[in-house]
């Protein structure tokens, strides 16, 4: 290891997945492992994230009540993970997904590895957020070793590079890499799959994802590119497609958006007029007969029907025949 690296990496730390609320999701993983080892920090300990007060339990048992409490304390986390041989197009998607997560205190979790992996780890930093690296190597064997600056950089930042595997373990690289994906999965709310091949590691952490019951986003892709097929397949098998941070933003942080969409919504019920006006909010309020507007609104006929031709010129409001009229959402 380089010399330059190596003062960050002369000791690591180890938990228990139980012993902090954020890896404490890695119990419903039936290959758990025992022991975490990590640079860095674990999200609880991360400034700028959302971080949960430790819960006294005064049962020998733990409630539903209280494990949903215990999990909605965790910070929001996301995985985003592609091909190594990514385009353009995947890089500046994994880039700006990972950045606007990053700034809404959402950690960006990854591999570490060539392509979207180190995009993402990027993208976060950028965006002065918190990332995690999830090693399929030893603690102590950052890989690729042309990412050690990166890994240094993460752990300035207050970010975490995580292994299941202790510094002495005999491990199979075959595998290993493959078992590091259901932890990149179990420690993620949401995984979003930017480039895949139809034969991807990636479709494996997809998979995991998907036993461990978490939300697969994948982002569509040129149907001639063979790093888009794997992405392609996965959003025909049911996954979410990925075209907006919104997307991902909007499942995090339902209750947000949907305040969001109820503001929208009342802004779109104001027209150019007073009388556009009282027609709209007549019709949000379900009316949808022309007399009942009328009556509702007080308007005669001659200066009800210009407002709703307007109206409808101007695509707020639809024709649904027979004189009923509905808002164009």
């Amino acid at each position: 290891m380089s010399t330059l690296f190596s003062h960050f990496f002369q000791k690591f730390n180890q938990i228990s997945p139980l012993e902090t609320h954020f890896t404490e999701v890695l119990d419903s993983i039936v290959l758990k492992p025992k022991t975490l080892y990590f640079y860095g920090k674990i999200p609880e300990n991360m400034s700028n994230t959302a971080t949960s007060e430790k819960i006294e339990q005064h049962e020998d048992t733990e409630t539903s009540t209280q494990k949903n409490r215990t999990s909605s304390l965790r910070p929001k986390a996301v995985a985003i993970v592609g091909s190594r041989h990514n385009t353009h197009y995947g890089e500046d998607v994994a880039y700006r997904l990972a950045y606007e997560l990053a700034k809404r205190g959402v950690v960006v979790i990854s591999g570490l590895a060539y392509g979207i992996d180190s995009i993402a780890h990027r993208g976060a930093l950028a965006a002065n957020g918190k990332t995690i690296a999830i090693l399929g190597t030893r603690i102590n064997e950052i890989y690729p070793k042309a990412h050690l600056s990166l890994a240094q950089e993460i752990i300035e930042k207050d970010g975490a590079i995580i292994s299941e595997y202790a510094p002495d373990a005999k491990i199979y690289p075959k595998y290993s890499f493959l078992e590091r994906n259901r932890l990149i999965s179990g420690l993620s709310d949401a995984v979003v799959v930017v480039e895949a091949a139809e034969r991807s590691g990636s479709l494996n952490t997809a998979a995991h994802a998907l036993e461990q019951g978490k939300e697969v986003f994948a982002v569509p892709g040129n149907i001639t590119n063979p790093y888009s097929q794997g992405c392609n397949k996965l959003i025909k098998q049911g996954a979410t497609p990925y075209t907006d941070p919104s997307d991902v933003l909007e499942f995090l942080f339902p209750e947000e958006y949907l305040k969001k969409h109820q503001k929208l919504h009342q802004a779109n019920l104001f027209g150019d007029t007073d009388v556009e006006t009282s027609i709209l909010q007549a019709i949000a309020k379900g009316l949808y007969s022309g007399e009942d507007i009328m009556n509702a609104t007080h308007l005669p006929p001659e200066v009800f029907n210009e407002a709703v031709t307007l109206l409808e010129i101007k695509s707020r409001i639809r024709s649904l025949g027979a004189n009923r009229w509905s808002l164009v959402s």
